[in-house]
Protein backbone atom coordinates (compact mmCIF):
# COMPACT_ATOMS: atom_id res chain seq x y z
CA UNK A 1 0.00 0.00 0.00
CA UNK A 2 2.62 2.70 0.98
CA UNK A 3 4.56 1.44 -2.47
CA UNK A 4 1.60 2.56 -4.28
CA UNK A 5 0.94 6.29 -3.07
CA UNK A 6 5.20 6.81 -3.09
CA UNK A 7 4.87 5.54 -6.67
CA UNK A 8 1.53 7.92 -7.18
CA UNK A 9 3.47 11.01 -5.74
CA UNK A 10 7.19 10.09 -7.94
CA UNK A 11 4.42 10.17 -10.68
CA UNK A 12 3.40 13.62 -9.75
CA UNK A 13 6.18 14.88 -8.73
CA UNK A 14 7.62 13.90 -12.38
CA UNK A 15 4.71 14.90 -14.44
CA UNK A 16 4.32 18.74 -12.55
CA UNK A 17 8.59 19.25 -12.92
CA UNK A 18 7.95 17.81 -16.90
CA UNK A 19 5.16 20.66 -17.15
CA UNK A 20 7.14 23.26 -15.73
CA UNK A 21 10.06 22.59 -18.17
CA UNK A 22 7.70 22.55 -21.16
CA UNK A 23 6.04 25.76 -20.05
CA UNK A 24 9.70 27.04 -19.79
CA UNK A 25 11.04 25.96 -22.98
CA UNK A 26 7.43 26.81 -25.14
CA UNK A 27 7.82 30.17 -23.64
CA UNK A 28 11.43 30.56 -24.94
CA UNK A 29 10.81 29.76 -28.32
CA UNK A 30 7.21 30.90 -28.94
CA UNK A 31 7.54 34.47 -27.18
CA UNK A 32 8.33 37.70 -29.15
CA UNK A 33 11.70 39.03 -29.08
CA UNK A 34 12.17 42.92 -28.69
CA UNK A 35 15.20 44.58 -29.60
CA UNK A 36 14.59 48.07 -29.67
CA UNK A 37 16.97 50.52 -26.66
CA UNK A 38 13.91 50.66 -24.36
CA UNK A 39 12.73 47.49 -23.75
CA UNK A 40 14.79 46.96 -20.65
CA UNK A 41 14.28 50.72 -19.50
CA UNK A 42 11.83 50.90 -16.25
CA UNK A 43 8.65 51.96 -16.68
CA UNK A 44 5.58 53.19 -14.50
CA UNK A 45 2.48 54.16 -15.77
CA UNK A 46 3.95 56.63 -19.30
CA UNK A 47 6.42 58.00 -17.07
CA UNK A 48 9.94 57.54 -17.75
CA UNK A 49 11.86 57.62 -14.09
CA UNK A 50 14.41 60.44 -13.76
CA UNK A 51 16.36 58.98 -10.56
CA UNK A 52 16.99 55.82 -9.25
CA UNK A 53 14.50 52.91 -8.08
CA UNK A 54 16.51 53.06 -4.68
CA UNK A 55 15.22 56.46 -2.64
CA UNK A 56 15.41 56.48 1.50
CA UNK A 57 12.03 56.37 3.12
CA UNK A 58 11.33 56.68 6.22
CA UNK A 59 9.29 53.93 7.60
CA UNK A 60 8.10 54.09 11.17
CA UNK A 61 6.65 50.32 11.54
CA UNK A 62 6.77 50.61 15.67
CA UNK A 63 4.14 53.73 15.06
CA UNK A 64 2.07 51.88 12.08
CA UNK A 65 1.67 48.48 14.65
CA UNK A 66 0.48 51.17 17.67
CA UNK A 67 -2.31 52.55 15.54
CA UNK A 68 -2.97 49.49 14.34
CA UNK A 69 -3.87 48.21 17.87
CA UNK A 70 -5.47 51.56 18.72
CA UNK A 71 -8.11 51.72 15.54
CA UNK A 72 -8.22 47.82 14.79
CA UNK A 73 -7.89 45.98 18.06
CA UNK A 74 -9.88 47.86 20.10
CA UNK A 75 -13.04 47.45 18.27
CA UNK A 76 -13.02 43.58 18.63
CA UNK A 77 -12.62 44.35 22.46
CA UNK A 78 -15.54 46.75 22.42
CA UNK A 79 -17.83 44.72 20.25
CA UNK A 80 -17.49 41.80 22.22
CA UNK A 81 -17.84 44.14 25.52
CA UNK A 82 -21.76 45.10 23.29
CA UNK A 83 -22.69 41.39 23.19
CA UNK A 84 -22.19 40.71 27.41
CA UNK A 85 -22.65 44.04 28.47
CA UNK A 86 -25.85 43.14 30.40
CA UNK A 87 -24.08 40.24 31.97
CA UNK A 88 -21.10 42.17 33.33
CA UNK A 89 -23.16 45.74 34.44
CA UNK A 90 -21.01 48.23 35.47
CA UNK A 91 -18.20 46.33 36.14
CA UNK A 92 -17.63 45.55 33.05
CA UNK A 93 -18.41 49.03 31.68
CA UNK A 94 -15.86 50.59 34.28
CA UNK A 95 -13.09 48.02 32.97
CA UNK A 96 -13.99 48.66 29.22
CA UNK A 97 -13.80 52.99 30.18
CA UNK A 98 -10.40 52.67 31.75
CA UNK A 99 -9.00 49.90 28.29
CA UNK A 100 -10.97 52.80 26.48
CA UNK A 101 -8.72 55.58 28.33
CA UNK A 102 -5.90 53.59 28.16
CA UNK A 103 -5.80 53.56 24.31
CA UNK A 104 -6.99 57.61 24.34
CA UNK A 105 -3.90 57.95 26.33
CA UNK A 106 -1.97 56.40 23.64
CA UNK A 107 -3.33 58.46 21.04
CA UNK A 108 -2.77 61.31 22.29
CA UNK A 109 1.33 60.53 23.05
CA UNK A 110 1.33 59.24 19.24
CA UNK A 111 -0.13 62.91 18.23
CA UNK A 112 2.10 64.43 19.91
CA UNK A 113 5.01 62.38 18.79
CA UNK A 114 3.87 63.19 15.04
CA UNK A 115 2.47 60.12 14.25
CA UNK A 116 -0.31 61.06 12.27
CA UNK A 117 1.27 63.25 9.84
CA UNK A 118 2.84 61.70 7.54
CA UNK A 119 3.59 64.03 5.37
CA UNK A 120 7.30 64.07 4.72
CA UNK A 121 9.23 66.51 6.71
CA UNK A 122 11.29 69.89 5.34
CA UNK A 123 14.84 70.18 7.65
CA UNK A 124 15.07 72.80 10.24
CA UNK A 125 16.44 75.74 8.80
CA UNK A 126 20.59 76.60 10.51
CA UNK A 127 20.62 79.94 11.95
CA UNK A 128 23.60 82.02 10.43
CA UNK A 129 26.80 82.28 11.54
CA UNK A 130 27.74 85.80 11.00
CA UNK A 131 24.26 88.32 10.95
CA UNK A 132 24.29 90.61 7.62
CA UNK A 133 25.98 94.04 7.89
CA UNK A 134 23.46 96.83 8.91
CA UNK A 135 23.08 99.14 6.28
CA UNK A 136 23.74 102.88 7.62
Amino acid sequence: MADVRLWALAVYCGATIALVALVLVASNYLGERHRELATGDAFESGIVPVHRARLKMRAQFFIVAMLFVIFDVEAVYVLTWAVVARDVGWIGYIELAIFIGVLLATLAYLWRRGALDWSPRTPARRPRRHAPPEIA
